[in-house]
């Protein structure tokens, strides 16, 4: 279990990574936490929001404070699989002779940016079904390793919707958070239109390594997890299946409930919130505060929760509600 002198070794460095994300990014700071929630637990991150919030600087400006390599594939319907895992190219050595040798997609990054990732057929977007779950590669009749850590953030326009192709349930779930980017205040604008339209130029230092990622992903795994806390993650998982004792909303808008992920990632995002605050054990404010980020998609809404417009983010705080603590 890493001791005081550790932790207190960590928060610096992530405080450090806050300001050297602050230097770039205007606001979003409840974005970046969340952010650095999937990171250091070793999840993928979903950002859904209106185009021109700085999603993509976001992300790039994470890779370059983590002194990570990064790659962004820009997602369009004539994108191939090979596009995004490697393909094999003939060569031919000095003495004529032919082979195939295997040539790296851009895939092979420790942080990779699927930039609007609905917008490739479903069977491109498969493509990185194995690389997020298994962290592998399974090309030319070999399965290679990808770097560590590896992590894929993946945006998508929740406005417009033409020709695009809804990622399936199955892939949404391989998603640890879905972060949604809200738009920024009046004071916020004001900030981004000078940075972006006068001299303003920042460079962002490097503030830590893939190691100390996998270092703290190791000691966040560490966080103690009391019975009741875990039984209150257990709940409110259950809380979101459409069953006898439900909330209201829950029976008349839930066609599907989270998945077992959907704790997995609550504890897992819970135990690094509880790190970043400086605590070793996970509380209850940890579980509340990452159920929105956790569960946002994994609840599926009936034909008369989306003709509404009811938002996921409106019945989990209404499961939150209903909950009972113990005392």
């Amino acid at each position: 279990m890493v001791n005081a002198q550790q932790l207190e070794v960590y928060l610096e460095q992530i405080g450090q990574v806050r300001q050297e994300i602050g230097k770039v990014m205007v606001g979003q700071r409840d974005v970046i936490e969340q952010m650095m929630w999937a990171v250091f637990s070793g999840g993928h991150v979903l950002l859904e929001g209106v185009p021109g919030l700085g999603k993509t600087l976001l992300v790039k400006t994470l890779a370059e404070a983590f002194e990570l390599t990064f790659q962004r594939i820009q997602f369009t319907p004539d994108l191939m699989p090979t596009d995004i895992t490697g393909t094999s190219i003939l060569q031919v050595d000095e003495a004529g002779r032919q082979h195939f040798q295997f040539q790296p997609g851009p895939v092979f990054a420790h942080v990779v940016l699927a930039d609007e990732i609905n917008r490739a057929t479903p069977k491109t977007q498969s493509a990185l079904l194995e690389a997020m779950q298994e962290g592998t590669v399974s090309a030319g009749g070999a399965t290679r390793p990808l770097p560590r850590p590896f992590f894929v953030l993946a945006t998508q326009n929740p406005l417009e919707q033409e020709g695009t192709y809804p990622l399936p349930e199955a892939q949404l779930d391989r998603f640890l958070l879905k972060i949604d980017v809200p738009f920024p205040t009046e004071e916020e604008l004001r900030e981004i239109v000078l940075r972006t339209t006068g001299v303003f130029a920042n460079s962002v230092e490097k503030v830590a390594d893939g190691s100390q990622i996998e270092s703290i992903q190791r000691w966040t795994r560490e966080i103690l997890v009391a019975e009741e806390v875990l039984s209150y993650a257990v709940r409110l998982l259950l809380a979101t299946h459409p069953k006898e004792g439900a909330v209201e909303s829950v029976q008349k808008y839930v066609k599907a409930g989270a998945g077992p992920r959907g704790v997995q990632a609550i504890i897992a995002a819970g135990k690094v919130r509880a790190f970043m605050a400086g605590r070793f054990n996970l509380a209850y404010e940890d579980i509340d505060a990452a159920a929105l980020p956790a569960l946002r998609h994994r609840i599926f809404l009936n034909f008369e929760g989306e003709a509404l417009g009811i938002h996921p983010d409106q019945i989990i705080r209404e499961v939150l509600a209903s909950l009972e603590r113990p005392a």
